[in-house]
């Protein structure tokens, strides 16, 4: 893993599905972006626990023909048991970092990736691999987080943890955000090959009933446990209280409405 503040997205696996409900819309935008057919061949890359490829193999049905790879064994493992109690064919997880991808050049059709380009131990050459095998002509789509500033539950986090924790235990904000920028993005997809390609800013919410619910997710997920495991318990309290005082300012008709940017790139090889 890159940096230890991550989450370990292994142990975690079954618990991110948490997250997912809340992560649709970024899914529904990329699939479209991605605009695959029936008969194609596809790639998602860091599919995690299988989305947004669950989603399209669900939309091809029989004529799905996908492949999710993800580096974490945890990650695969919840993808390939979702895909067999669903009773999906045409879709295969498998093990493997997507910097090191064991395909053949110009191999897939379309090529896709939700919010992991950033979280790999090496983005350009991710980036690469996943040029790499697609077809002259294919296309492909990819989301990651926004800027610092537009990813409002983690800098919640960040502010709550930054006098508490050294900075090594920090949450990942700068990781996470580190591809926020356009021009970032864009000088990292030509340096790793991509000539045709539209960057666009997208903005969706997460919402909840309460400032509890939200919480209880956050807790039951465990995307904070490095950092919450590093306090002593009487600490988390605090910190469940000093984000609901951020928190506050984004209730909205009486539901806690939190804002997120994300960048949308896409474009035909």
């Amino acid at each position: 893993m890159p940096n230890n503040t991550q989450p370990d997205w292994d142990q975690i696996a079954a618990k991110f599905d948490l997250w997912l409900p809340h992560l649709a819309p970024v899914s529904e935008t990329l699939l479209d972006a991605l605009n695959a057919h029936a008969g194609q061949h596809i790639i998602d890359l860091a599919s995690g626990t299988g989305e947004p490829a669950l989603t399209l193999a669900q939309r091809l049905d029989d004529a799905a023909d996908i492949v999710g790879v993800d580096a974490a064994p945890g990650m695969v493992r919840a993808a390939q048991a979702k895909a067999r109690a669903g009773g999906l064919r045409g879709i295969q997880f498998l093990c493997m970092p997507a910097e090191r991808l064991d395909f053949p050049t110009a191999s897939f059709d379309r090529a896709m990736c939700r919010f992991g380009i950033m979280l790999l131990e090496d983005p350009e050459l991710g980036l690469r691999e996943m040029h790499r095998v697609v077809k002259p002509g294919g296309r492909y789509a990819l989301a990651v987080w926004g800027r610092p500033e537009s990813m409002t539950t983690l800098q919640w986090a960040q502010r709550a943890f930054e006098d508490r924790l050294p900075p090594d235990l920090h949450p990942p904000l700068a990781i996470a955000t580190s591809l926020g920028d356009p021009q970032t993005l864009a000088a990292l997809l030509r340096k790793a090959g991509y000539q045709n390609f539209d960057i666009q800013t997208h903005r969706f919410d997460y919402q909840f009933d309460s400032y509890a619910q939200y919480w209880d997710l956050l807790a039951a997920s465990e995307i904070l446990k490095t950092q919450l495991d590093a306090l002593p318990e009487h600490e988390h309290r605090a910190v469940r209280d000093e984000v609901a005082g951020y928190a506050a300012d984004f209730v909205r008709n009486g539901r806690l409405v939190i804002p997120h940017e994300y960048l949308l790139a896409s474009g035909n090889k």
